[in-house]
Order: structure tokens, then C-alpha cells, then sequence
């Protein structure tokens, strides 16, 4: 195996492993009964938190734990794409790489939400869904202002 093949398997490996680590999140055994168990003794123990107010923070874990759970796939596909469909020219970034990434992204926020529609402990909902693509969508657009050929060269220029 060549460097360009080891690099392409860390690369899809990396985002094999975050989409089994976003199943796992997606099953009874992380529903948010079972993880308040543990995180409202921890916030409670920190900062005092009733247990009413505890429900919003949750929610508010959950959400943030989506867009960083969905931030992170989009990064990762974009660069498993990158590795995989290498141009010709030294570009950092493509439309390409991104496009593909981001719908692979929306889709597995679509099929994990779906799959939640049929556990008893979880609710499927297209808000999450939304949340999720934004996420990626966000995710690209960061990865566009960094790694864009015009915003690079721009960075290279001497003073």
C-alpha cells in the first residue's frame, strides 16, 4: 500500500468511525432519559440546578451535541472526498468535495432521525434534521474561507 492509499483509508476511516459513534448516539442506550441520569447529578452537584430547570439545559446539550456531532461528519466526508477524488490542479478546496460531503451529511441526518421514529425512547423530528444540515452546511462554508484558492494565495502574498 502506497502513501496516497494509507491516506485515503485514515481518511475514510475517520468518518466510518464518527458515523458509528452518531449511530450509537442514536439508540435507547443515549435517549435523554437514560443520559439525564448521569448529567443531572454532575450539574447538580456543580451548579445547584433543580431539576426543572435541568430539562431546558438538556435540551440545550442536545441541540449543541447535534451540531457538533454533524460539524464534524461534514468536515471528515469532506476530507475522505478530498482523498478520494483528487484533481489534477493543487486545490485545497472544491464545490465538488463540498456538495457531496454536505448531502452526505443531510442524508445521515435524515436517515438517523427516521430511525429514531421507531425507538420508544426517541423522537424523529425534522427540526433536528435542519439543525443537522445547517451544521454541515456551516462546516463547509468554514472550510470554504479557509482552504478556497483565492482566501489562500491572499495569506501567501508576502507584505
Amino acid at each position: 500500500m502506497n502513501s496516497a492509499q494509507k491516506q485515503l483509508l485514515k481518511e475514510w476511516i475517520a468518518a466510518v468511525l464518527w458515523l458509528g459513534l452518531i449511530a450509537v448516539e442514536s439508540t435507547n442506550l443515549l435517549s435523554a432519559g437514560n443520559t439525564s441520569r448521569i448529567l443531572y447529578p454532575i450539574f447538580h452537584f456543580f451548579t445547584g440546578v433543580d431539576p426543572v430547570r435541568f430539562l431546558l439545559w438538556d435540551y440545550y446539550i442536545r441541540k449543541v451535541g447535534h451540531v457538533v456531532g454533524y460539524f464534524g461528519l461534514s468536515i471528515l466526508l469532506f476530507r475522505a472526498w478530498r482523498a478520494t477524488l483528487p484533481f489534477a490542479s493543487p486545490s485545497r478546496w472544491s464545490m465538488q468535495w463540498a456538495r457531496i460531503s454536505f448531502f452526505m451529511t443531510a442524508l445521515v441526518a435524515s436517515l438517523d432521525e427516521w430511525h429514531q421514529t421507531y425507538l420508544s425512547s426517541r423522537t424523529g423530528t425534522l427540526r433536528d434534521v435542519l439543525l443537522d444540515s445547517s451544521a454541515a452546511l456551516a462546516a463547509q462554508i468554514l472550510l470554504f474561507m479557509l482552504l478556497s484558492p483565492k482566501r489562500t494565495s491572499a495569506r501567501q502574498a508576502p507584505r
